[in-house]
C-alpha cells in the first residue's frame, strides 16, 4: 500500500474488517461452519488465503497458498469469474479430483468470485455440511453472491484511495460466526512477585468487567476487579502459589458485574531465589457448569477443542492422559499445548473431525518422558522390556461450534514404533526436522499425497507439464527445495527440468554417459534409489563430486516405466535429514509414477511434432498475389494439450475472382491435422472450377461424411470479385465475420448458414450477396480469437470488433496500417498470452482504392 505509514495502516485494517465481514455474512448466508476470502497477491497467478474463519490454520497449511492455473474451484472461480458449487464429496471427486484426494470427507463447498467493476480481486468460499438432496441449493445462495459483490464494490473503492488491494502473508484465523450458544471464554495473566505487576491479555479485562486503561497491574487492582467476598481469597491464592501451593482444583469468583468465573493458577517448579512468576486463567464457564463438574469425575479423558483448535475444556483424566496440567491446556491450541501431537502422521485425521459429520477414531502414541506418561522401560520376567510410551485412542466427535473428544488408553505398544499404523507413527526429530521447509513452514506429507500427485499427472501430457506437476506437488509434500529430472536418449542423461539449484551448476551434467560415476547414473542404471542424509554422506560415497551446497540431503529416484528406462529425478532438501522406510517406499512408488508420466509425455511430443509438421505443411506459405486485392493471414497454436489443432485459412484463385476460406476441424493432434489437409485440398478442387459457394460447402460435407473420420468442422467460404467487390457468401456453423466500412465503423455481418460441415448429407447452405467497398476490410476468423475463459464469445467478438476498428483502415491515407500490420494488431494480444487454449487463424481481406494499388 502507498502512503503515510498511519494511512497504510488504517487501510490495512479497514481491509482486515471488510474480509472478516464478508466471510462471516458467507458463513451465514449458506448455512456453512468455515469460510474464507482468498486474494490476490503480489506474485502473478498466485492467490493467498486471508482469512479462515472455523478452522485451524496451521492444519490447512497446504491451501494458504492457490495458484491460478490449478485445478481447484478457488483458481477457476477466479479465472473463469463464475461460481462454483459443490454439493457434496460425490460431486467433488467428480469435478475436481484432487481437491477430493486431498480432503476426503464429506462436505460441500461454494466458491464466489470477488469482483469490483473489471477487477477480480478473489474468491469468497464457505464449506457447508453434504446437501443430500441434489436439486437442493444452500439456503441463501444468492446472499452470498450478494455479499461477495458487496465486497468486490469496497475493495474496489479501497484500491481508488490509492491503497493496493493484495495479500502476502499469512492468514487471519478467526472464529466463525455463532450458530449455537457461546463457547467458553478465558483469559490469561501473569503475575511477577519480584516486580509486583500483572499482565494480561485482551480477553482477560473483558472477562472481569474491567477497562485495560483502568487497571493499575498489581494484583490489589487484579482483585479490586472480582466480588469484594473473592478479593481475600485471588490474593491468598497468588500468595500461595508462588511459593509452589496453588490450588488444587479452580477457584470460583464472581467479576465485579456479577458474572460467574472459574480461576485456575500455576507456576513452574519453585527454585531458589527470587519468586517465580504465577500464571492465571480466568475462565467463563458458560450456562452448564454442573455438566463440566459431572464431567470432571468421569474415569474417561474428556477435552473439547473450538473450532479454531483452542482447548476450551479439559476434566482431570483428560490432563493426566494428555500429560499436561489443566491450566496448561486450557485456552491453548491442541499442537502447542501437546507438542507430540503436532505430527503430520494426525494430521489428516483432525481435519476429517473438522470436515465431516461423523465422528474420527485413531490411535496414537504419547511419548515416555511427558508428564502423566509411564515410567522408562522396566524389566520383566526373564530380561524382557516393555516399550516406552503409551498408545492412546483419541475419539473426536464433531459439532457445530466444538469438537469433543474422548482420549483412553489402550496398554503400551508391544513392539518398536514400526509395528504400529503408518498412520500412527510418531516422526523422530530429524524427520520433523527434514519436514521443515522455507521460512518455518512445517509441511505435510500424508499419506493422500501419491494420490494427489497420481491424479495430476494424469492431466500432464507434455514433459514439461509433468515437471511442473512435480514441482507443484511432490516438493512440498516432503519439505523439498530443489528439483532435477534427467531424461534417458541415446545412451546419455539429458537435463529436462531444474528449479532451486544455483544457476548453471547441473550444467556440467546435461548429456552426461551412462558409463559415469555419478549418483544420478547409478540410480537409473542399478535401478534403486539412493538416499543421502548429508552432503558429508554423499561426498564420501563420491569422492570429487561437485556439490551444490554444504548442508542438505539429496534423494535420487530412478525414473522406469514398465521395466524401461527413462531417467532419474532428484530431490535436494536445505538440511541434514532421515528418509523413514515409509517415505523411501512412497518415494520409490512417486517415481514409477513419474517415470510412467514422461513416458506417456514423450510419445505426445513425438505425435504433436508429427501434427506441427503436418499441419506447417497443409497451410499456404505465401497467399496468391493480387493487383486489387490485399490479403493477409496469421495461424496461432493452442499452448496446451497436442498445441496443434484443425483451422486453416486459405486464398485460391476462382476464375477471374478469389475465394477466400476459414475453416476449422474438431480436435486437435494429428487426425485434425490430416482431416483439415482432406478439407483444405477439397475445399481448393472445389474453388478452381469455380463452383459456386453453396455448392462448394455441400460439396465438402458429403466428402467429409463419406471419409467418415469421425470429426466435423466448420467453414466459411467466400468468392470475391475483385473489379466489383461483389461477395457472395456461404456459412457451415463457422462465426459469423466482420466488415469494417471506409469510416471505420466495425459491424458483424449476418450470413445465413448450415450445420457444420459432417453430420448431415442433406444440408443445405444459403448464398448472401454483398459488397466490399475499396478501403474495407473483411476479417474471417476462428474461435480460438474470441473465446477466452470466464467470458462470453459475444464480448470477445465485440472485443475484436472495437480492435479492428482502432487499427484503422490499410492504405487509406498516407503512412496508413498494411493489411500485414492490421493483422498483427489483432493477434497481438493472443501471441503474447502464454497459456491459449484452443488455435487461432485469422483471415483479412481489402479491395485496394485506386489511390492505394501502389506500394
Amino acid at each position: 500500500m502507498t502512503g503515510s505509514a498511519e494511512d497504510g495502516q488504517r487501510a490495512q485494517e479497514r481491509l482486515a474488517a471488510l474480509l472478516n465481514g464478508a466471510v462471516a455474512d458467507s458463513i451465514r448466508a449458506v448455512g456453512g461452519f468455515a469460510g474464507g476470502v482468498y486474494l490476490r497477491s503480489r506474485t502473478p497467478g498466485l492467490l493467498r488465503l486471508a482469512v479462515l474463519a472455523g478452522l485451524p490454520g496451521p492444519l490447512f497449511r497446504g491451501w494458504w497458498r492457490m495458484s491460478m492455473e490449478r485445478p481447484f474451484p478457488v483458481a477457476d472461480a477466479h479465472r473463469l469469474g463464475s461460481e462454483v458449487r459443490l454439493a457434496d464429496a460425490t460431486e467433488t471427486m467428480r469435478r475436481y479430483p484432487q481437491l477430493a484426494a486431498g480432503l476426503p470427507f464429506q462436505f460441500g463447498s461454494m466458491y464466489v468470485p470477488v469482483v469490483g467493476g473489471h477487477t477480480r480481486f478473489g474468491v469468497l468460499t464457505v464449506l457447508h455440511p453434504s446437501v443430500q438432496d441434489t436439486t437442493e441449493t444452500p439456503p441463501d445462495r444468492d446472499r452470498m453472491t450478494a455479499v461477495a459483490e458487496e465486497l468486490g464494490a469496497a475493495l474496489l473503492a479501497l484500491e481508488e484511495d490509492h491503497h493496493g488491494v493484495t495479500w502476502d502473508g499469512e492468514p487471519m484465523c478467526v472464529r466463525p460466526p455463532a450458530l449455537g450458544a457461546s463457547p467458553a471464554r478465558f483469559g490469561r495473566f501473569t503475575w511477577d512477585p519480584a516486580k509486583a505487576t500483572v499482565t494480561g491479555d485482551d480477553a482477560l479485562w473483558d472477562l472481569l468487567d474491567t477497562k485495560p486503561g483502568d487497571f493499575a497491574g498489581t494484583p490489589e487492582a487484579l482483585a479490586r476487579a472480582v466480588s469484594p467476598d473473592d478479593a481475600g481469597r485471588l490474593l491468598a491464592a497468588l500468595e500461595e502459589t508462588a511459593t509452589g501451593r496453588p490450588p488444587p482444583l479452580p477457584l470460583t469468583l464472581r467479576a465485579q458485574a456479577g458474572g460467574q468465573r472459574l480461576l485456575e493458577l500455576w507456576s513452574p517448579d519453585h527454585p531458589p531465589g527470587p519468586p517465580p512468576l504465577v500464571n492465571g486463567l480466568v475462565i467463563d464457564p458458560g450456562p452448564g457448569p454442573a455438566a463440566a463438574e459431572a464431567t470432571d469425575l468421569l474415569a474417561e479423558g474428556v477435552f473439547a477443542l473450538d473450532r479454531l483448535g483452542l482447548i476450551t475444556y479439559a476434566n482431570p483424566r483428560a490432563a493426566e492422559l494428555l500429560g499436561r496440567a489443566r491450566p496448561e491446556l486450557l485456552g491453548r491450541s491442541l499442537w502447542d499445548a501437546v507438542p507430540w501431537l503436532n505430527s503430520p502422521r494426525y494430521e489428516d485425521h483432525l481435519r476429517g473431525a473438522l470436515l465431516s459429520p461423523e465422528p474420527v477414531h485413531f490411535q496414537v502414541r504419547r511419548p515416555s518422558g511427558v508428564r502423566g506418561a509411564p515410567r522408562p522401560a522396566e524389566e520383566k520376567a526373564g530380561g524382557e522390556t516393555e516399550d516406552e510410551g503409551e498408545w492412546l485412542t483419541l475419539s473426536v466427535h464433531p459439532g457445530p461450534d466444538s469438537l469433543a473428544c474422548k482420549v483412553v488408553p489402550v496398554g503400551r505398544a508391544a513392539s518398536a514404533a514400526q509395528s504400529a499404523p503408518m498412520d500412527a507413527r510418531l516422526l523422530t526429530d530429524e524427520e520433523a526436522a527434514g519436514q521443515g521447509s522455507a521460512g518455518g513452514v512445517t509441511p505435510t506429507a500424508p499419506l493422500y499425497r501419491p494420490i494427489v500427485l497420481a491424479i495430476a499427472l494424469t492431466e500432464a501430457v507434455t514433459a514439461r507439464q509433468v515437471s511442473e506437476v512435480v514441482m507443484r506437488e511432490l516438493l512440498p509434500a516432503f519439505g523439498g527445495r530443489r528439483l532435477a529430472i534427467y531424461l534417458l536418449q541415446e545412451r546419455h542423461l539429458y537435463l529436462a527440468w531444474e528449479t532451486g539449484f544455483p544457476q548453471g551448476f547441473l550444467a556440467p551434467f546435461d548429456g552426461i554417459g551412462l558409463d559415469a560415476a555419478l549418483p544420478g547414473v547409478e540410480t537409473l542404471t542399478s535401478g534403486r534409489p539412493i538416499f543421502f542424509e548429508s552432503m558429508a554422506q554423499m561426498a564420501a560415497a563420491y569422492p570429487g563430486i561437485p556439490l551444490d551446497a554444504t548442508e542438505g540431503s539429496r534423494a535420487f529416484l530412478p525414473l522406469i516405466a514398465s521395466g524401461r528406462p527413462v531417467g532419474s529425478c532428484i530431490l535436494g532438501f536445505e538440511r541434514p535429514r532421515t528418509f523413514s522406510t515409509e517415505e523411501r517406499t512412497a518415494l520409490t512408488a512417486l517415481a514409477g509414477l513419474i517415470a510412467q508420466a514422461m513416458e506417456r509425455a514423450r510419445r505426445y511430443d513425438t505425435e504433436a511434432a508429427l501434427a506441427r509438421g503436418l499441419q506447417e505443411a497443409l497451410l499456404p506459405h505465401r497467399l496468391p498475389a493480387h493487383p486489387q486485392v490485399e490479403t493477409a493471414g496469421r495461424y496461432l497454436p493452442g499452448t496446451q494439450g497436442m498445441d496443434v489443432g484443425g483451422d486453416w485459412y486459405d486464398v485460391v484463385e476462382a476464375g477471374d475472382g478469389l475465394a477466400l476460406v476459414i475453416g476449422d476441424v474438431q480436435g486437435h493432434g494429428v487426425q485434425a491435422a490430416a482431416t483439415m489437409g482432406q478439407l483444405r485440398s477439397a475445399v481448393r478442387a472445389f474453388a478452381l472450377g469455380d463452383q459456386p459457394p453453396d455448392e462448394v460447402m455441400s460439396g465438402t460435407n458429403r466428402l467429409l461424411i463419406d471419409l467418415d473420420p469421425g470429426q466435423f468442422a466448420s467453414c466459411c467460404y467466400l468468392r470475391l470479385d475483385p473489379g466489383t467487390g461483389k461477395v457472395r457468401a456461404a456459412r457451415a456453423g463457422h462465426p459469423q465475420p466482420l466488415l469494417r466500412h471506409p469510416d471505420g465503423r466495425t459491424e458483424v455481418l449476418d450470413l445465413p448458414g448450415g450445420v457444420v460441415l459432417g453430420v448431415d448429407s442433406a444440408a443445405v447452405y444459403p448464398v448472401t450477396d454483398l459488397t466490399l467497398q475499396p478501403d474495407a476490410v473483411l476479417a474471417l476468423y476462428t474461435d480460438g480469437l474470441v473465446e477466452h475463459p470466464g467470458r462470453d464469445i459475444d464480448e470477445g467478438i465485440a472485443a475484436l470488433c472495437a480492435a479492428l476498428s482502432r487499427a484503422g483502415s490499410p492504405r487509406s491515407r498516407p503512412g496508413g496500417p498494411s493489411l500485414a500490420a492490421t493483422a498483427d494488431l489483432l493477434t497481438e494480444e493472443a501471441r503474447q498470452a502464454t497459456e491459449r487454449p484452443d488455435d487461432i487463424a485469422l483471415l483479412l481481406a481489402a479491395c485496394r482504392s485506386a489511390r492505394g494499388d501502389r506500394r
